[in-house]
């Protein structure tokens, strides 16, 4: 990795502080884990965002504290209900020589069978927890759903053996699937149009005679 983050500690205190911090273009966090004690800091927003962007949420950050470089991944992530920018970030100092738990974003390529004949791509599980060094940690992780029919899915059983490290999300965990279509039944819409039509018959009053 060519790119260091400085991080620079700072006091806690009130609320007001934090945003004028990210108004100055700071990025408040906290760094903890292996030989740094929990310690309050600010990250150059443009310059975070531009090594998340190059290496991804799941890569390892190589953090200047103090003049002392460390290796670090995130952990957690609060951004901006209403503006999705990023407003606190939390880092885990790592030892590169032990694996950890880190969850990877899962990448679908090819376009499944089941898709060309009408059905719809599901993907209820965008990231996998992986236990793995950190020297190690993949982008994403791809599945290839071309052979998936209608009806058909991937479980996590089913990749396990393929890649290089330990998946710990459950086998039967489904990671792309293909449904059938939905299928509006016209015929039942004309019959509800037809009822609407009767009950506004029924409602109207009679002619004089």
């Amino acid at each position: 990795m060519d790119i260091i983050l400085e991080a620079k500690p700072r006091e806690t205190g009130a609320h007001s502080t934090l945003t004028k911090l990210r108004h100055e273009g700071q990025l408040p966090g906290v760094i903890y884990g292996y030989k740094v004690a929990n310690k309050p800091v600010t990250l150059d927003y443009k310059e975070m965002a531009k090594a998340v962007q190059k290496f991804g949420s799941a890569g390892v950050f190589k953090i200047d504290l103090e003049g002392n470089q460390i290796n670090a991944v995130l952990t957690d992530i609060q951004r901006c209900a209403l503006k999705g920018t990023v407003k606190h970030v939390d880092l885990l100092s790592i030892n590169m020589a032990e694996e950890l738990e880190v969850d990877v974003p899962v990448m679908v390529i090819g376009e499944a069978s089941g898709v060309k004949e009408g059905g719809v791509l599901m993907q209820p599980i965008r990231e996998l927890k992986i236990k793995v060094k950190p020297s190690n940690i993949p982008e994403s992780i791809e599945v290839d759903a071309s052979n998936v029919g209608m009806n058909e899915s991937i479980s996590v059983a089913e990749i396990r053996s393929t890649v290089p490290f330990e998946i710990l999300n459950a086998d039967e965990d489904t990671l792309v699937s293909v449904t059938p279509p939905v299928v509006v039944n016209d015929d039942t819409a004309g019959q509800g149009d037809t009822e609407n039509q009767d009950i506004k018959a029924t409602e109207a009053p009679e002619s004089e005679s």
